[in-house]
């Protein structure tokens, strides 16, 4: 008689993986907390990052994702951590870009609505896949698009809350640097990123997701 194994595959190897990823993320929020240019745009930064660990957490038992997605969620949160540390418009990353591409102004912050875009979209197909909610893959990609650009519009609406509520305190954390079609093209990119995640990388999305699911948890066919 065949004895069921109590894990998926390559559940060790996840939890190694998982490991490592928590690590990073909070050695990075421990330093780049100890001297933040800014303390409130600090907090307001790393917020999704502290609303998202918890949850994360607690759904890995019974919903782990695949490590494609915990990858990609660590590389988000280093962003945001990196971002919250010296101020968008200050990260010297950003700075280099700026140089390097003759732009005028530090475009650090598109690489986090690329972000932005990119890893919710993965989420949302993941989800909609594993939990058997739609049927076609077509449907899935444009569902997933429309969670992603929610999300990105959901987060220039905080931006507006802020600038009402604390006014020129709030320009840090907005990080516009002048450019009156910032939204707009923060949200371009949160677009770019769904796109990517989208045409990019579904393929390997798939795969992961077959070999973590149990038995009834295959995603469906096309």
């Amino acid at each position: 008689m065949s004895v069921q194994p109590p894990f998926p595959p390559g559940f060790l190897h996840q939890r190694r993986l998982l490991a490592i990823c928590s690590l990073l993320v909070v050695a990075a929020l421990i330093l780049s907390g100890i001297a933040p240019y800014d303390r409130p745009t600090w907090f307001l930064e790393v917020a999704p990052v502290l609303i998202a660990a918890p949850i994360l957490i607690l759904s890995y038992r019974h919903f782990p994702l695949t490590n494609l997605l915990y990858i990609l969620i660590t590389l988000h949160a280093l962003v945001l951590i990196l971002g919250a540390t010296y101020t968008y418009a200050r990260v010297p990353l950003g700075f280099w870009l700026q140089d390097l591409l003759d732009l005028q102004r530090n475009p650090y912050d598109k690489i986090g609505h690329f972000m932005q875009g990119l890893v919710p979209t993965l989420v949302a197909r993941e989800i909609l896949l594993r939990g058997r909610y739609v049927s076609h893959r077509a449907m899935c990609a444009f569902l997933s698009l429309c969670v992603a650009m929610m999300v990105s519009a959901v987060y220039e609406l905080i931006e507006w809350w802020a600038a009402l509520a604390f006014g020129q305190g709030a320009v840090e954390f907005l990080g516009t640097q002048g450019d009156p079609w910032d939204t707009q093209s923060d949200m371009f990119l949160a677009l770019i990123g769904s796109t990517v995640a989208l045409l990019g990388l579904s393929r390997i999305q798939d795969r992961q997701i077959a070999s973590l699911s149990r038995p009834g948890q295959a995603p469906r066919g096309e």
